[in-house]
Protein backbone atom coordinates (compact mmCIF):
# COMPACT_ATOMS: atom_id res chain seq x y z
CA UNK A 1 0.00 0.00 0.00
CA UNK A 2 1.43 3.48 -0.55
CA UNK A 3 1.63 5.66 2.57
CA UNK A 4 2.45 9.39 2.60
CA UNK A 5 3.87 11.40 5.65
CA UNK A 6 1.62 14.43 5.74
CA UNK A 7 3.88 16.37 8.57
CA UNK A 8 4.31 19.85 8.28
CA UNK A 9 2.63 22.77 5.89
CA UNK A 10 0.40 21.49 3.32
CA UNK A 11 -1.21 24.41 1.33
CA UNK A 12 -4.90 23.79 -0.39
CA UNK A 13 -4.08 25.95 -4.00
CA UNK A 14 -6.11 28.58 -5.55
CA UNK A 15 -6.80 28.25 -8.81
CA UNK A 16 -5.32 31.93 -10.62
CA UNK A 17 -7.82 33.14 -13.56
CA UNK A 18 -7.10 35.92 -15.65
CA UNK A 19 -8.89 39.00 -15.88
CA UNK A 20 -11.04 37.13 -18.59
CA UNK A 21 -11.83 34.52 -15.72
CA UNK A 22 -9.54 31.72 -17.92
CA UNK A 23 -7.16 29.55 -15.80
CA UNK A 24 -3.46 31.74 -15.69
CA UNK A 25 -1.13 28.75 -15.60
CA UNK A 26 1.49 30.91 -15.98
CA UNK A 27 0.38 32.12 -12.36
CA UNK A 28 -0.16 28.57 -11.27
CA UNK A 29 3.13 27.79 -12.18
CA UNK A 30 4.60 30.77 -10.17
CA UNK A 31 2.66 29.77 -7.14
CA UNK A 32 3.83 26.48 -7.05
CA UNK A 33 7.87 27.54 -7.20
CA UNK A 34 6.84 30.14 -5.10
CA UNK A 35 5.51 27.96 -2.09
CA UNK A 36 8.05 24.83 -2.82
CA UNK A 37 11.02 27.39 -2.79
CA UNK A 38 9.56 28.86 1.03
CA UNK A 39 9.51 25.47 2.84
CA UNK A 40 5.65 24.46 1.90
CA UNK A 41 5.89 20.28 2.48
CA UNK A 42 3.41 19.30 0.09
CA UNK A 43 0.34 20.44 -2.14
CA UNK A 44 -2.92 19.99 -2.57
CA UNK A 45 -5.24 20.70 -6.03
CA UNK A 46 -8.98 20.97 -6.45
CA UNK A 47 -10.00 21.33 -3.01
CA UNK A 48 -12.65 24.13 -1.86
CA UNK A 49 -9.95 27.10 -2.09
CA UNK A 50 -9.25 26.20 -5.60
CA UNK A 51 -13.00 26.85 -6.67
CA UNK A 52 -13.44 23.68 -7.80
CA UNK A 53 -17.16 23.79 -8.39
CA UNK A 54 -16.59 26.37 -11.23
CA UNK A 55 -13.27 23.92 -12.97
CA UNK A 56 -14.58 22.63 -15.89
CA UNK A 57 -13.37 18.63 -15.90
CA UNK A 58 -10.84 19.41 -18.57
CA UNK A 59 -9.56 22.55 -16.35
CA UNK A 60 -9.73 20.45 -13.46
CA UNK A 61 -6.95 17.66 -15.15
CA UNK A 62 -4.63 20.39 -17.14
CA UNK A 63 -4.34 21.99 -13.68
CA UNK A 64 -3.40 19.04 -12.14
CA UNK A 65 -0.80 18.46 -14.73
CA UNK A 66 0.47 21.89 -14.53
CA UNK A 67 0.98 21.26 -10.51
CA UNK A 68 2.80 18.03 -11.22
CA UNK A 69 4.80 19.14 -13.71
CA UNK A 70 5.92 22.13 -11.79
CA UNK A 71 6.64 20.31 -8.32
CA UNK A 72 8.76 17.66 -10.07
CA UNK A 73 8.56 15.62 -7.39
CA UNK A 74 9.95 17.71 -5.05
CA UNK A 75 7.00 17.66 -3.24
CA UNK A 76 4.08 15.34 -3.04
CA UNK A 77 0.60 16.20 -4.83
CA UNK A 78 -2.79 15.80 -3.50
CA UNK A 79 -6.08 15.93 -5.00
CA UNK A 80 -9.40 16.68 -4.03
CA UNK A 81 -12.14 14.50 -5.14
CA UNK A 82 -15.34 14.71 -3.04
CA UNK A 83 -19.43 15.01 -3.49
CA UNK A 84 -22.51 13.65 -2.12
CA UNK A 85 -22.85 11.13 -4.54
CA UNK A 86 -21.01 8.03 -3.36
CA UNK A 87 -21.05 6.13 -6.23
CA UNK A 88 -20.05 8.81 -8.95
CA UNK A 89 -16.91 9.13 -6.66
CA UNK A 90 -16.20 5.31 -6.40
CA UNK A 91 -16.59 5.44 -10.45
CA UNK A 92 -14.14 8.58 -10.27
CA UNK A 93 -11.42 7.25 -7.96
CA UNK A 94 -11.93 4.05 -10.07
CA UNK A 95 -10.77 5.71 -12.85
CA UNK A 96 -8.67 8.57 -11.44
CA UNK A 97 -5.42 8.77 -13.04
CA UNK A 98 -3.00 8.27 -10.44
CA UNK A 99 0.49 8.89 -11.77
CA UNK A 100 1.84 11.67 -9.83
CA UNK A 101 -0.67 12.22 -7.01
CA UNK A 102 0.16 10.97 -4.08
CA UNK A 103 -2.96 10.67 -1.77
CA UNK A 104 -6.55 11.97 -2.26
CA UNK A 105 -8.57 14.58 -0.31
CA UNK A 106 -12.36 13.50 -0.04
CA UNK A 107 -15.06 15.94 2.05
CA UNK A 108 -17.88 14.55 3.83
CA UNK A 109 -20.96 14.73 1.79
CA UNK A 110 -22.41 17.83 1.76
CA UNK A 111 -26.11 18.95 1.63
CA UNK A 112 -27.72 15.65 2.31
CA UNK A 113 -26.80 15.34 5.42
CA UNK A 114 -26.12 12.32 6.39
CA UNK A 115 -26.17 9.92 9.52
CA UNK A 116 -22.40 9.21 11.40
CA UNK A 117 -23.26 4.95 9.42
CA UNK A 118 -23.77 6.86 6.25
CA UNK A 119 -20.29 8.99 6.27
CA UNK A 120 -18.91 5.56 7.49
CA UNK A 121 -20.65 3.64 4.60
CA UNK A 122 -19.78 6.54 2.26
CA UNK A 123 -16.05 6.34 3.05
CA UNK A 124 -15.74 2.30 3.04
CA UNK A 125 -16.73 2.57 -0.24
CA UNK A 126 -13.92 5.09 -1.03
CA UNK A 127 -11.56 3.32 0.49
CA UNK A 128 -12.41 0.34 -1.22
CA UNK A 129 -11.98 1.37 -4.77
CA UNK A 130 -9.10 3.78 -4.19
CA UNK A 131 -5.18 2.65 -4.82
CA UNK A 132 -4.50 5.71 -3.25
CA UNK A 133 -4.18 6.91 0.44
CA UNK A 134 -7.10 8.57 1.30
CA UNK A 135 -7.38 11.77 3.33
CA UNK A 136 -10.96 12.53 5.40
CA UNK A 137 -11.76 16.37 5.09
CA UNK A 138 -14.12 17.11 8.08
CA UNK A 139 -15.70 20.72 7.34
CA UNK A 140 -19.04 21.13 8.99
CA UNK A 141 -19.06 24.89 8.19
CA UNK A 142 -19.61 24.06 4.46
CA UNK A 143 -21.05 20.55 4.56
CA UNK A 144 -23.55 20.85 7.12
CA UNK A 145 -22.76 17.36 8.68
CA UNK A 146 -19.93 16.33 11.36
CA UNK A 147 -17.50 13.26 11.05
CA UNK A 148 -17.74 12.28 14.85
CA UNK A 149 -14.96 11.38 16.26
CA UNK A 150 -16.09 7.98 17.00
CA UNK A 151 -16.47 7.28 13.39
CA UNK A 152 -13.49 8.88 11.98
CA UNK A 153 -11.58 6.77 14.43
CA UNK A 154 -13.48 3.59 13.30
CA UNK A 155 -12.48 4.81 9.45
CA UNK A 156 -8.95 4.40 10.29
CA UNK A 157 -9.00 1.28 12.20
CA UNK A 158 -11.10 -0.42 9.75
CA UNK A 159 -9.23 0.70 6.46
CA UNK A 160 -5.20 1.13 5.98
CA UNK A 161 -5.77 3.34 3.19
CA UNK A 162 -7.29 5.99 5.33
CA UNK A 163 -4.74 7.64 6.67
CA UNK A 164 -5.56 10.84 7.67
CA UNK A 165 -8.10 13.41 8.63
CA UNK A 166 -7.92 17.14 8.12
CA UNK A 167 -10.24 18.61 10.60
CA UNK A 168 -12.02 21.87 10.24
CA UNK A 169 -14.85 21.31 12.96
CA UNK A 170 -13.23 23.79 14.92
CA UNK A 171 -14.32 21.61 18.27
CA UNK A 172 -10.92 20.78 19.98
CA UNK A 173 -12.73 18.51 22.20
CA UNK A 174 -13.70 16.36 19.49
CA UNK A 175 -10.14 16.84 17.75
CA UNK A 176 -8.39 15.65 21.47
CA UNK A 177 -10.66 12.69 21.38
CA UNK A 178 -9.22 11.47 17.55
CA UNK A 179 -6.20 12.25 18.86
CA UNK A 180 -6.21 10.31 21.44
CA UNK A 181 -7.92 6.95 20.18
CA UNK A 182 -6.04 6.62 16.68
CA UNK A 183 -4.14 4.20 15.20
CA UNK A 184 -0.37 5.03 15.42
CA UNK A 185 -0.26 5.64 11.72
CA UNK A 186 -2.98 7.65 11.35
CA UNK A 187 -2.39 11.54 11.25
CA UNK A 188 -4.42 14.46 12.35
CA UNK A 189 -3.72 17.71 10.83
CA UNK A 190 -5.31 21.34 10.93
CA UNK A 191 -8.24 22.54 9.04
CA UNK A 192 -7.75 25.64 9.96
CA UNK A 193 -5.14 28.27 9.72
CA UNK A 194 -5.56 30.07 13.64
CA UNK A 195 -6.29 27.01 14.98
CA UNK A 196 -3.08 25.09 13.83
CA UNK A 197 -0.75 26.08 16.95
CA UNK A 198 -3.47 25.08 19.52
CA UNK A 199 -3.82 21.40 17.39
CA UNK A 200 0.11 20.83 17.45
CA UNK A 201 0.38 21.27 20.97
CA UNK A 202 -2.44 18.02 21.48
CA UNK A 203 -0.47 16.19 19.26
CA UNK A 204 -1.90 16.98 15.45
CA UNK A 205 1.07 16.86 12.88
CA UNK A 206 0.52 20.03 10.50
CA UNK A 207 -1.43 21.81 8.37
CA UNK A 208 -3.51 22.03 5.17
CA UNK A 209 -3.46 25.75 4.97
CA UNK A 210 -4.76 27.97 2.70
CA UNK A 211 -3.07 31.49 3.88
CA UNK A 212 0.07 28.82 3.85
CA UNK A 213 0.37 29.96 0.48
CA UNK A 214 0.14 33.87 0.82
CA UNK A 215 3.26 34.00 3.57
CA UNK A 216 4.88 30.56 3.59
CA UNK A 217 7.84 31.38 4.80
CA UNK A 218 6.27 33.19 7.71
CA UNK A 219 3.12 29.71 7.92
CA UNK A 220 5.99 27.50 7.60
CA UNK A 221 8.19 28.61 10.28
CA UNK A 222 5.42 28.35 13.07
CA UNK A 223 4.70 24.97 11.88
CA UNK A 224 8.49 24.29 12.00
CA UNK A 225 9.04 25.59 15.42
CA UNK A 226 5.82 23.83 17.02
CA UNK A 227 7.13 20.01 15.28
CA UNK A 228 10.62 21.32 16.85
CA UNK A 229 8.99 21.53 20.08
CA UNK A 230 9.78 25.34 20.23
CA UNK A 231 6.29 26.27 21.11
CA UNK A 232 7.60 29.88 22.13
CA UNK A 233 8.75 30.85 19.29
CA UNK A 234 5.72 29.48 17.56
CA UNK A 235 3.67 31.21 19.70
CA UNK A 236 5.20 34.55 18.59
CA UNK A 237 4.64 33.62 14.53
CA UNK A 238 0.96 32.68 15.65
CA UNK A 239 0.31 35.85 17.15
CA UNK A 240 2.05 37.26 14.51
CA UNK A 241 -0.31 36.14 11.81
CA UNK A 242 -3.40 35.97 13.49
CA UNK A 243 -5.07 39.30 12.49
CA UNK A 244 -3.99 38.77 8.47
CA UNK A 245 -5.44 35.15 8.74
CA UNK A 246 -8.77 36.63 10.28
CA UNK A 247 -8.70 39.01 7.47
CA UNK A 248 -8.41 36.30 4.89
CA UNK A 249 -11.63 34.80 5.34
CA UNK A 250 -13.20 37.91 6.45
CA UNK A 251 -14.81 37.98 2.88
CA UNK A 252 -14.90 34.67 2.14
CA UNK A 253 -12.44 32.35 0.78
CA UNK A 254 -10.10 32.60 -1.56
CA UNK A 255 -11.20 35.98 -2.26
CA UNK A 256 -8.98 37.22 0.42
CA UNK A 257 -6.02 34.87 -0.14
CA UNK A 258 -6.25 35.85 -3.77
CA UNK A 259 -5.99 39.58 -3.00
CA UNK A 260 -2.61 38.48 -0.67
CA UNK A 261 -0.66 37.07 -3.80
CA UNK A 262 -2.00 39.86 -5.85
CA UNK A 263 -0.54 41.85 -3.41
CA UNK A 264 2.59 39.95 -3.24
CA UNK A 265 2.93 40.08 -7.12
CA UNK A 266 2.37 36.12 -7.37
CA UNK A 267 -0.91 36.27 -9.61
CA UNK A 268 -4.31 38.21 -9.76
CA UNK A 269 -7.15 38.08 -7.47
CA UNK A 270 -9.20 37.32 -10.04
CA UNK A 271 -12.29 34.70 -9.04
CA UNK A 272 -15.25 33.19 -10.76
CA UNK A 273 -19.48 34.02 -9.94
CA UNK A 274 -20.96 33.50 -7.79
CA UNK A 275 -17.74 34.52 -5.85
CA UNK A 276 -16.25 38.41 -6.04
CA UNK A 277 -12.97 39.76 -5.25
CA UNK A 278 -11.88 41.50 -2.22
CA UNK A 279 -13.08 44.27 -1.51
CA UNK A 280 -10.96 47.75 -1.96
CA UNK A 281 -11.62 48.26 1.85
CA UNK A 282 -10.12 44.46 2.67
CA UNK A 283 -7.20 44.79 0.57
CA UNK A 284 -6.11 47.67 1.86
CA UNK A 285 -6.18 45.93 5.58
CA UNK A 286 -4.65 42.88 4.10
CA UNK A 287 -1.75 45.25 3.06
CA UNK A 288 -1.29 46.91 6.17
CA UNK A 289 -1.41 43.47 8.18
CA UNK A 290 0.97 42.04 5.70
CA UNK A 291 3.31 45.08 6.28
CA UNK A 292 4.07 44.53 9.88
CA UNK A 293 5.22 41.00 8.97
CA UNK A 294 8.44 42.31 7.47
CA UNK A 295 8.06 40.16 4.15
Amino acid sequence: MRTIDLTGVGVALITPFHKNKSVDYRGLQKLVEYCISNGVDYLVVNGTTAENPTLTPEEKTSILQTVISTAENRVPVIYGIGGNNTQALVDEISNFDVEGVSAILSASPYYNKPTQEGIYQHYAALSQCSTLPIILYNVPGRTSSNISAETAVRLAKDFGNIVAIKEASGNLDQITEILMNRPDSFQVISGDDNLTLHMMLLGAEGVISVSGQGVPEVFCSMVDAALDGDFYTARAVHLSLFDLTNLLFSEGNPAGIKALLDLRGICGDTVRLPLVSASSNLKEQINTALSTLSV
